[in-house]
């Protein structure tokens, strides 16, 4: 099974077939993804770290990313196993077919997801910079670009579940998705010491 803890010695691989998105009962998404990955699925449960306050301390807990969703590499035959899982509700459809979500889109959730520290819900967002990462472990991951206070952020949307999610990166390791890496920029797309200018223009929050 592929989890946040698991991604650094598994790949994703993102040319192969489309993943479904299974959606659970509440807080049953660790114990659905279990049971499907001990039938011979491919399963994926993108997670993210977050602080939880208890009475006495604070502790670190990973939880998942999409609450009730996690998803599961489409396959022939396979939709009346995950359905009659206990825990399963439905795999998300459009219309009378089941829906599928591009294999690259689930590989950008995955790369974001490596560290699950980095990573956080955000509200669903379709409008703003579209950017392409060009260096580092997101490199050739597109998505939203937004400012936090003073970092970047990428904006990774699931637009089959209408959710999104957040990871930090480097303003100097992004470019517009419509330009080509020029090689007089070198690999980063940016001049030496030049900072892009839609990293400071584009979609904000405070």
């Amino acid at each position: 099974m592929l989890t946040a803890q698991s991604t650094q010695t598994h790949d994703l691989d993102a040319s192969g077939p489309g993943w479904w998105a299974v959606y659970t009962r509440h807080q049953h998404e660790r114990v659905v993804a279990d049971t499907l990955a001990a039938k011979g699925f491919e399963v994926f449960l993108p997670l993210f770290e977050t602080l939880h306050h208890w009475k006495d301390r604070d502790r670190k807990l990973l939880v998942p990313l999409f609450p009730c969703y996690l998803f599961v590499r489409e396959r022939a035959g396979g939709r009346l196993q995950i359905v009659t899982t206990p825990g399963a509700h439905m795999i998300l459809s459009r219309g009378e077919a089941l829906a599928v979500i591009p294999a690259d889109e689930m590989h950008g959730i995955w790369q974001a997801t490596r560290d699950p520290a980095r990573v956080e819900p955000h509200p669903f967002l379709k409008c703003g910079e579209h950017v392409r990462v060009v260096r580092g472990p997101l490199e050739g991951v597109e998505g939203i670009l937004i400012r936090k206070k003073n970092q970047c952020r990428l904006i990774l949307s699931v637009e089959m579940l209408a959710q999104s999610a957040a990871v930090e990166v480097d303003a100097n390791y992004v470019v517009p998705a419509s330009q080509p890496v020029s090689p007089r920029f070198g690999v980063s797309g940016v001049a030496a010491g030049r900072q892009l200018p839609f990293a400071h223009n584009g979609t904000s929050e405070t």
